[in-house]
C-alpha cells in the first residue's frame, strides 16, 4: 500500500517519535504478559496459589494496555508491530528462566521485571511530553498500575 490509509493528527517528526514510543512500549507489554503467563505456568511453593493468581492479574493488565497501546499507534496513524519476531528483537522485558520456580523466586523476578518495566515507561512519558500529551497522558496512566503491581510484588518480598 503506498499511502497510509490513517492519517495523523500530529507532525511528522512528533508521529514518528510518539510511534517509536508507542512501538517499543507494546513490545514490553507484549512481553510482560508472557513473562507473567510463564511465571504463572511454572510456580511452586507454599505461596502458590496467591502468586499464581497474582500473576494472572498482571497478565490481564499486560493484555488490556496492550491493546490501548497498539490503538492509541493506529489512531495517530502508525501500524502497530506485535508479532513474536518483533517481540523477541525489541523487548526491554528481562528474561525469565524455563522450569520450575519456587514462588519467593518468581516474586522475586517479577518484581525486578516490573521495575524495569516501569523505568522504561517513565523515559518513555519524558519523551511523549514534547510529542503527543494523549499518548503521554495513556503512559502515565499504564505507568501507575505497573507501579501499583511493583509495589505489590515488593510487599511479598518484605
Amino acid at each position: 500500500m503506498s499511502k497510509a490509509p490513517i492519517t495523523s493528527p500530529l507532525d511528522a517528526k512528533a508521529r514518528e517519535e510518539t510511534g517509536q514510543v508507542l512501538q517499543e512500549a507494546l513490545v514490553d507489554l507484549i512481553d510482560l504478559s508472557l513473562v507473567a503467563k510463564q511465571a504463572h505456568w511454572n510456580v511452586v511453593g507454599r505461596n502458590f496459589r496467591s502468586v499464581h493468581l497474582q500473576l494472572d492479574e498482571l497478565v490481564a493488565a499486560a493484555r488490556e494496555y496492550t491493546d490501548q497501546v497498539a490503538e492509541r499507534a493506529s489512531a495517530i496513524g502508525v501500524s502497530p508491530d506485535g508479532r513474536a519476531a518483533t517481540v523477541a528483537k525489541r523487548s526491554g522485558v528481562p528474561e525469565f528462566a524455563t522450569g520450575w520456580r519456587d514462588d519467593e523466586a518468581v516474586a522475586t523476578a517479577v518484581t525486578a521485571t516490573l521495575g524495569e518495566v516501569v523505568q522504561r515507561m517513565r523515559a518513555r512519558i519524558q519523551i511523549t511530553d514534547d510529542t503527543d500529551l494523549v499518548t503521554q497522558d495513556l503512559i502515565i496512566e499504564l505507568t501507575a498500575r505497573l507501579e501499583e503491581a511493583h509495589w505489590m510484588w515488593q510487599a511479598q518480598l518484605a
